[in-house]
């Protein structure tokens, strides 16, 4: 099991970056596919970036597409998602997953660890 912890978020101007980051316990986390999902105010969590836990394969909804990029660094076992031109409607709690062996998996119920979550607010 992996015991994961978020950080980064924060208030942005539209346009402005954010990198987020989920760092997790354990020696063995270089074997964990690691998903961000996202929740905002009377919404439902919404898939927004994966990375498999041999990193050949990334997945990104596609309103995310092209702006935020999901990358690992197995040696500090963090996950990153590096989000660029942000938009008021990125905000949200930004929620990061994990799943031994897993792969860039889009649903909530692919994923059995999760962490606490970070607040992400974009102004306009």
């Amino acid at each position: 099991q992996a015991q994961l912890v978020e950080s980064g978020g924060g208030l942005m101007q539209a346009g402005g970056s954010l990198r987020l980051s989920c760092a997790a316990s354990g020696r063995t986390f270089s074997t964990y596919a690691v998903g961000w999902f996202r929740q905002a105010p009377g919404k439902e969590r919404e898939f927004v970036a994966a990375i498999a836990w041999n990193s050949d394969s990334t997945s990104y909804a596609d309103s995310v597409k092209g702006r935020f990029t999901i990358s690992r660094d197995n040696a500090k076992n963090t996950v990153y998602l590096q989000m660029n031109s942000l938009k008021p409607e990125d905000s949200a709690i930004y929620y990061c997953a994990a799943k031994r062996w897993g792969l860039s998996r889009r649903t909530t119920s692919e994923y059995d660890d999760w962490g606490q979550g970070t607040q992400v607010t974009i102004s306009s």
